[in-house]
Order: C-alpha cells, then structure tokens, then sequence
C-alpha cells in the first residue's frame, strides 16, 4: 500500500514539475501587458485612500456618529450623520445660522418620515465643510415641523469618494 502510496506522489510531483516548466512560461508570455508611451494621468480611482481629504467621526454615548461642520464658510452645525435619510435636513434654528430665513421659505416639500407626513423647504447649501472634506451645492431640506437635530443625508454623502464604517469611527473621503 505504501508504494502505492509512493508511486502516486511521484506521479503527481512529475505532472506539477511538467506543468510548472512548459505551461507557466507561455501563461506569463500572455501575462504580460503591451508596451506602451508612458503618460501622466492618474484617474481619481487610482489615488490612494490616504491621499485624499479624509475625516474622522466618533460615534457618541447615543449611538450615533456625529459631524462638527462648518456651513457656508460661517456657521458651525453640529449634523448627526443618516445613512436612511434621503437628503441633509436641517432644523430652523441651523437653517438660521447658515443664513437662510425658515419664515421666508415656501413648505411645499412633501416628506414621509418614521413619525408620519411632513412638509419641508428645498433649500441648496453652498458647502458643507467636515474635517477636509468640503461638498459644495448641497441640496437640502429645512423641516417645518422642528428637527431636535440635522441630520448629514444622503445628498451629502453620495458626492463623497467613499464611507465606512470601522469600529466606532465613521470615515469619509473625498
């Protein structure tokens, strides 16, 4: 039984030797790309994560990550970040302190909510700052119905390069 055994790892050590010697060679030949002008051109994908304007969120004793900003180069909101909701929405007194007026504002915005129906503002910010990361003509809703908090939505986050989530940190970059 053991040369049995014996004769078939032979065997299998002369086909893996055979393969090694006269397939991998003409696999490499094929492997290898044409040769072509170098150029100078880096596609956004192909810069490396550490390269690119990143921020670092903490997720609070709530539950939540939260992001400090800064709103149109003046106000500072604090926003809670939402993967679930659909766009930033902001409350009065935040839409305040970026310069908007919520009693000037038409609440025509028909908006389905966890509590029910509500009406909101289309509103763009001009730039929502995080960290290094800066988004510029963000659309936005301000909420009729007082938010207790702004909420950082989709529309901000769809226009970064990427999110994730580690551990308690929550990393954007753009």
């Amino acid at each position: 039984m053991s040369t049995r055994i014996l004769s078939l790892l032979l065997s299998a050590a002369a086909v893996a030797g055979a393969v090694s010697f006269f397939v991998v060679p003409r696999l490499e030949d094929r492997a290898e790309p044409p040769k072509t002008e170098s150029v100078n051109i880096i596609e956004e994908a192909d810069i490396e994560p550490s390269m690119r304007r990143s921020a670092v969120m903490l997720v609070r004793n709530d539950g939540h990550y939260w992001a400090r900003s800064l709103v149109n180069r003046k106000a500072s909101v604090d926003f809670m970040v939402d993967t679930g909701a659909s766009t930033v929405a902001v409350t009065q007194k935040d839409a305040r302190k970026m310069g908007f007026r919520p009693e000037d504002l038409e609440y025509n915005s028909r908006i389905r909510t966890a509590g029910g129906i509500t009406y909101g503002a289309d509103i763009v910010i001009e730039s929502i700052k995080v960290g290094q990361v800066e988004v510029k003509n963000v659309h936005a809703i301000v909420m009729k119905e007082e938010l207790t908090q702004s909420l950082l939505g989709m529309s901000f986050l769809r226009e970064l390069y990427s999110y994730e989530f580690r551990s308690d940190r929550l990393i954007i970059r753009q």
